[in-house]
């Protein structure tokens, strides 16, 4: 798809949109279903699709498989591959290292400036839940409006929040700069990480904040100079590795290029510290399915509020999700469980308490059990 800005004395310049789907991590919220060896996104959640092949199927009415990016790591480029025929193989980006998504994004901007210098890039998750495809590409393509007309744009996508929520960051929003059918352009005042229960009921009932959704439109050369600007050691690195695209030497820089760089997120990076960003408020049905709580909440339930998944018994059970494709699960007089089990491990813990199982992740590493990992 062509988004429009206005060019010199009025005219209409024609630019095109390509998207970057962020394919790295390892999703450890999700053990034991997400290891090492299969991320959470490369599983099969709330669908028989991955949920990467989910998210690159979602945007293709707006931006086709030629003009899509995914940025993946290197022991899991081959089946990002066959999960995704359709999105060109010089198009799959592998990183050396996690660095975070400041370099993530970055890699791939040196790519779709190649392609197109005036190119739009829309930035995703790979692993997000979005409720309501057709709201959802009307949100992108007026950031993508919003980034191809404005100067030196960066835009990002601020979701209506539903309810007071400690799990997600905040967008505060500023002034109204447009108004396009069905969505709103603001200047975006502050950005602000995730709250304490007291603060986040305070910053719904304002009316002022959104959910900041990790989605980012913006033209590939205004990153770049913004990563420049705030990130000038990335900045230096990026441009080396933008000299050896394309040459034999290009594997072996970006593998220098990343040894030496730190770790920054984008938000921390660049959004937090630049001047203008844009904020373009949706409402999707977004969720970002970070944690098993987050599926319960997503999941269909049955009328005593659980959530199953594979073979399951439930006696006087609620408000419980379960995940069992191998084994009979029975719960009986329990309530507000959450149960994961894949033939190896086990998770049982109390729903409301699945972000501490990253702690799990932690402890399996630092006892040396591989195996489970």
């Amino acid at each position: 798809m062509s988004v429009q800005s206005m060019g010199g004395k009025g005219a209409t310049v024609k630019r095109t949109m390509y998207a970057v789907v962020m394919a790295g991590g390892k999703g450890t919220r999700f053990w034991p279903r997400s290891t090492e060896k299969k991320p959470k996104h490369l599983l099969e959640i709330f669908s028989e699709k991955t949920i990467l092949r989910e998210t690159v199927d979602r945007i293709k009415p707006l931006i086709p498989g030629e003009n899509i990016f995914v940025v993946t790591g290197r022991s899991h480029a081959i089946d990002v591959m066959r999960q995704l025929p359709d999105v060109p193989k010089t198009h799959i980006l592998v990183e050396p290292l996690g660095r975070n998504t400041a370099p993530c994004i970055g890699l791939a901007a040196l790519h779709v400036r190649r392609c197109d210098p005036g190119g739009v890039m829309v930035v995703l998750p790979s692993d997000h839940f979005i409720g309501r495809q057709k709201a959802f590409l009307r949100v992108l393509s007026i950031a993508g409006q919003a980034a191809a007309a404005g100067e030196k744009a960066l835009v990002t996508v601020g979701v209506c929040p539903s309810r007071p929520e400690t799990g997600y960051g905040y967008i505060e929003r500023g002034d109204q700069i447009a108004r396009f059918k069905r969505g709103r352009v603001f200047q975006a005042r502050s950005f602000r990480e995730k709250p304490d229960l007291k603060k986040a009921r305070t910053f719904v009932r304002s009316g002022r904040f959104y959910w900041n959704s990790g989605i980012f439109v913006w033209k590939a050369s205004t990153i770049l100079e913004a990563i420049d600007a705030f990130l000038p050691r990335l900045g230096d690195g990026l441009r080396e590795i933008d000299a050896a695209l394309g040459t034999r030497r290009e594997k072996n820089v970006v593998k220098k290029v990343y040894g030496r760089t730190a770790p920054v997120s984008i938000d921390y990076g660049v959004m937090e510290k630049s001047g203008n960003v844009l904020l373009v408020e949706g409402d999707f049905g977004w969720s970002d399915a970070g944690n098993w709580d987050a599926l319960w909440e997503l999941g269909e339930k049955d009328r005593q509020g659980n959530v199953l998944n594979g073979k399951v018994l439930t006696v006087d059970a609620c408000r419980s999700y379960v995940w069992s494709p191998n084994r009979l699960v029975a719960l009986v007089g329990v309530e507000d469980l959450i149960v994961v089990e894949t033939g190896d491990s086990v998770l049982i813990c109390r729903r409301g308490s699945s972000q501490g199982v990253r702690d799990v992740v932690d402890a399996l590493e630092k006892n040396r059990m591989w195996e489970y990992l």
